[in-house]
């Protein structure tokens, strides 16, 4: 079974996470409509514990090996999808820079990288490591996502700003003064090869020669129908580090431009996780919202996955969200969870959801 040899050691890490990979899809859902699909119950199957307040931050699967990398706060891990057995687990010992792992990418030629936090990148293929800091070109050490644009660049998210890294030059170009804020959470590409990107202050969208510009002025993030307090938890105009928890004296807080992850779904319509503002998605001319009036778990969404049926899957504070377009399903501790906070969640084409959050895995299948 999947960590049945893993013993991990305790350590504390406050909340925040990147969006989650998922499977390539095709024609999902675009916004809020229904879609004709049957009501299909999912159960949660299996629970995998990593050890006491570790974290599952990422996960990634190679479709072509048919595995699963999970990205922890104590390392990173191997998993075979098909027996789901743990392959190898990776920590500086075994060539990671940084064993606090925040974003995990599977790029077009089967390099496997890792995002750390106050680590840089390690990038990982057939036994093979390397790592790249800002000696290198790297923007930052803190590294929250990746997003690959065709088979020639990757774009990189990070504390201090966004980077693009040529495959064939091998060089960094850095991004700053163009974004919305420096601080980068989200990131992905549309079939039109516009990237995407999740800050803190808002939606940045990179069209090749323009950049544009969202925030909850224009609609990201749904209103404070709550009341909740207000959290100025940024970096925004500094460049100090900063709190990552999204509670204001131990309560849920709001604060709807700061955007946790981004995924583009297969029709082109652009879904990003707010904190506190529920999902926000773009129709390629508004921005609309699903909050827990709606049927979403929690406001607080730190990650999103479709699957191969085209159904959204949201992992917020208060458990997972399933939406087919017209029907909710949760899932949440007493359903299995172990953890209320889903911090990244990952489809495969076996049809099961990975759902990562404090203290270990659960996966959820079709009954």
């Amino acid at each position: 079974m999947i960590f049945k040899r893993l013993r991990f050691v305790f350590i504390f890490i406050l909340s925040i996470s990147a969006c989650s990979s998922d499977s390539q899809q095709e024609n999902p859902k675009s916004g809020a409509q229904s879609r004709d699909l049957p009501e299909t119950n999912y159960v949660i199957k299996e629970t995998f514990n990593v050890g006491r307040d570790v974290f599952v931050r990422a996960m990634s699967v190679d479709s072509t090996s048919e595995n699963l990398w999970v990205g922890t706060s104590v390392g990173a891990l191997q998993i075979n999808l098909k027996d789901g057995d743990v392959k190898q687990t990776f920590t500086r010992d075994n060539g990671l820079a940084n064993e606090y792992v925040f974003a995990t990418f599977v790029d077009s030629k089967e390099n496997v990288w890792f995002g750390t936090n106050g680590g840089g990148i390690s990038r990982y293929q057939s036994g093979d490591w390397k790592s790249f800091f800002p000696m290198h070109g790297l923007a930052d050490y803190w590294v929250y996502s990746f997003a690959e644009q065709t088979s020639q660049a990757l774009w990189i998210g990070t504390w201090a700003g966004l980077n693009r890294y040529d495959y064939r030059t091998g060089k960094f170009e850095t991004y700053l003064k163009e974004l919305v804020n420096e601080w980068v959470y989200g990131l992905d590409v549309d079939s039109k090869n516009h990237l995407w990107v999740g800050t803190e202050g808002g939606v940045n969208m990179y069209d090749g020669s323009k950049w544009h510009v969202w925030t909850n002025d224009d609609g990201v993030g749904a209103d404070n129908s709550q009341q909740l307090p207000f959290s100025a938890n940024t970096g925004l105009g500094t460049r100090s580090r900063h709190n990552l928890s999204v509670l204001v004296n131990g309560e849920e807080s709001y604060n709807p431009n700061y955007i946790f992850c981004v995924k583009v779904a297969g029709d082109d319509s652009v879904w990003v996780g707010t904190w506190g503002g529920g999902v926000s998605f773009f129709n390629g001319k508004n921005w609309q919202n699903l909050t827990k009036a709606d049927g979403l778990a929690g406001n607080i969404v730190y990650s999103i996955a479709i699957d191969s049926e085209g159904v959204f899957w949201f992992g917020t504070n208060n458990g997972v969200s399933r939406y087919d377009g017209s029907h909710w399903q949760a899932f949440g501790k007493a359903e299995g969870l172990l953890d209320s906070h889903v911090y990244s969640l990952v489809s495969t084409k076996m049809g099961k959801i990975w759902a990562g959050t404090r203290h270990g895995v659960s996966v959820i299948e079709k009954l």
